[in-house]
């Protein structure tokens, strides 16, 4: 009488080879190893560029280094209480709060209106998504020698905009009142369309079936917008308000390119003060205190984001 062996029998009693010295090799310590080999480059690029520039800012924060002189001297923590006792560090961190207001509102409900309008499903979906997107893809050397143009005091299309309906000219770069909104004007034109992508991405990818059971139930256009669509869309909201905060913070290219900070210093924002005070004043040690000071906040602002978005989760 002869017996079978199921298939496969022999390979799960079969137990593996054992090497002579008792010891099973080790693949994950070699995959380890190789996967060392190609992350290595990437380390030391970014332990040079990136670690070892901010372990270096940081030192020289707490101390009297300066581009005049050679000899430097550990000061402790003088540079951060001069910081704190600056009236210059006050009006220009005042003014970046007061540019981040008034840029991350519209930056975040104008580029909400227009992925709504796009997903709507006007004609021409390739000519509005290309007009919303482009300005974000110029250089901003471009952009602000445009706005330069538009709001030149005399042959600018803004103020003979407001010639043509009977109004005063406005001087959108000279007049303290009026710049920093014109800065705000120029960052909410040029940076909207990368939030708008976001925004469309995520109402495509909405389902449709509670858009759907809505309407056959009688609910609006309108009522569909604010009771299904918009609770939806609050992590990508989230998203977006966090990112344009951050990025409002940060601000620097467009005013010092546009005003330079001016007029009076009243679109200055922190970071050009930082450039100020290290480049010009050539206080190196005094800059970097203050830029960390900023750090700190930066750090702070994106923490308590981070926790309201997770309490409204």
């Amino acid at each position: 009488m002869s017996t079978t062996t199921p298939l496969g029998a022999e390979e799960q009693t079969a137990s593996p080879a054992v090497p002579a010295g008792g010891r099973r090799p080790a693949p994950r310590r070699i995959r380890t190893g190789n996967g060392l080999v190609f992350v290595l480059p990437f380390l030391l690029v970014f332990g040079l560029f990136m670690v070892w520039p901010i372990v270096q800012g940081l030192w020289m924060s707490f101390t009297d280094s300066s581009l005049a002189l050679r000899d430097t001297s550990f000061v402790g923590f003088d540079n951060y209480t001069e910081a704190f006792g600056d009236p210059d560090v006050w009006s220009s961190l005042g003014n970046t709060v007061f540019f981040t207001v008034v840029s991350s509102v519209p930056l975040v409900l104008v580029a909400l209106a227009m992925a709504l309008l796009v997903h709507s499903g006007l004609a021409g979906q390739w000519a509005w998504r290309l007009s919303f997107f482009a300005p974000y893809l110029l250089p901003v050397t471009v952009v602000t020698m445009i706005w330069t143009w538009l709001y030149q005091p005399e042959l600018g299309m803004a103020n003979q905009l407001l010639t043509t309906l009977g109004m005063e000219p406005v001087g959108w770069l000279s007049d303290e009142s009026v710049a920093m909104w014109s800065v705000a004007a120029l960052t909410v034109w040029w940076t909207v369309g990368f939030n708008f992508l976001l925004y469309l991405a995520a109402l495509q990818s909405l389902p449709a079936t509670f858009d759907e059971a809505a309407a056959l139930d009688g609910a609006g256009a309108w009522r569909r917008l604010w009771s299904i669509t918009l609770p939806q869309l609050r992590r990508t909201t989230g998203l977006v308000a966090m990112l344009q905060i951050l990025a409002s913070l940060k601000v620097f290219d467009q005013i010092y390119i546009l005003t330079k900070g001016g007029p009076n210093g009243s679109t200055r924002p922190v970071l050009e003060y930082v450039y100020d005070v290290g480049f010009t004043g050539y206080r190196l040690g005094y800059a970097s205190a203050i830029s960390y000071l900023f750090f700190a906040l930066i750090v702070v602002v994106s923490l308590v984001q981070l926790r309201l978005f997770r309490r409204e989760d």
